[in-house]
């Protein structure tokens, strides 16, 4: 087909597109090879409800699960056989907010690369760029069944940068580690963290409406980028169709012959908020109090800068605070909760 083609030859990409090409894939995604296993005779907690007390089997094939159900287990040609009687069997489980890799554990000052605290908004840094594969933690975290983490930029900043979610599986490099199919978040933060930061270096944000006003601010500028580039967007569009039309013979009507669209400066930081703004992109965002989540909820209200839908992605970790998540209800918006010590 004449677009792939022409893409190829370097034909004008939307910003989808060129956000796609970032995130291209740089090593082949480690092969899992395994031999069967059949667990049974054990307590199988589904997850989604039905618990399975002393009679549930779960079978794993080439790495997956293949099979759950209650009662006699099926036979599975050369499989290793487990009896799990008196034991547990859950899902995998799934860490939403991580540091493991940009912090790892045990800590390594040479591989400490979670805060870049050069400026209070730094969204278009990406945390899957400083993960560390070879961080211990992942093994660790596997054997204590984390299958799943997202990692994300720690919390000096106002918009800290990209979080990326991975399976706890190490490669050569985190782009492999990659879950597939998931969803792109970014990190974000207000409170306490950040103006300590900047405030204690004699600068802004100093204090928690100083926060809000930062993050106002880089999103509306992020606005003006994302308006640019829909415009562009449709001009690219508008211009393959017209090129389709001269390979299939057709002749341009009169005043179509335009020349190939330019597309407008690009900035990465941009890039990430307009992401965001499109819907694209879930903030992620790190909370001490709950009328700091209820601000951002009466900003993203407003449409002033999140998803136009609401605030998409998690809109609390949450340290203390009371009765957030029922106010959360309905806002395209979720809450993890720290169980913090005092």
């Amino acid at each position: 087909m004449w677009l792939w083609a022409g893409a190829a030859m370097g034909a004008p990409y939307t910003r989808a597109e060129l956000d796609e090409r970032g995130q291209a894939p740089v090593e082949p995604i480690p092969a899992v090879s395994a031999a069967p296993v059949v667990l049974f005779g054990g307590t199988v907690m589904t997850g989604s409800g039905p618990v399975w007390n002393g009679d549930g089997y779960v079978v794993l094939q080439d790495g997956r699960v293949s099979a759950v159900g209650r009662g006699a287990p099926p036979d599975v040609a050369g499989a290793v056989r487990v009896d799990l009687k008196g034991r547990y069997v859950t899902p995998a489980l799934i860490d939403t907010h991580s540091h493991l890799g940009v912090y790892p554990s045990p800590g390594a000052k040479a591989h400490e690369d979670g805060n870049e605290m050069t400026a209070p908004t730094t969204p278009g840094v990406w945390a899957e760029h400083s993960v560390f594969p070879q961080d211990p933690g992942f093994e660790r975290a596997i054997a204590g069944g984390v299958a799943t983490m997202q990692i994300l930029p720690g919390s000096a900043n106002l918009v800290g940068g990209r979080g990326v979610v991975v399976r706890s599986l190490p490669a050569r490099g985190g782009r492999a580690m990659r879950f597939p199919g998931a969803p792109e978040t970014v990190k974000m933060a207000c409170g306490e963290n950040p103006k300590r930061v900047y405030g204690g270096k004699g600068g802004a944000p100093s204090t928690r409406m100083g926060n809000l006003r930062g993050q106002r601010e880089v999103f509306l500028d992020a606005q003006t980028y994302l308006r640019k580039w829909n415009d562009y967007d449709a001009e690219v569009l508008a211009w393959r169709a017209r090129d389709d039309d001269r390979g299939a013979g057709r002749k341009p009507k009169k005043g179509e012959e335009a020349k190939e669209p330019v597309a407008p400066d690009r900035d990465l930081d941009s890039d990430t908020l307009a992401g965001v703004l499109a819907g694209e992109i879930l903030p992620q965002v790190h909370c001490y109090r709950a009328d700091e989540i209820l601000m951002l909820l009466r900003v993203a209200d407003k449409s002033e800068h999140l998803s136009p839908t609401g605030a998409n992605g998690d809109l609390g970790q949450l340290g203390r605070g009371t009765g957030t998540p029922s106010r959360t209800a309905g806002k395209r918006a979720a809450c993890r909760i720290f169980l913090s010590a005092g």
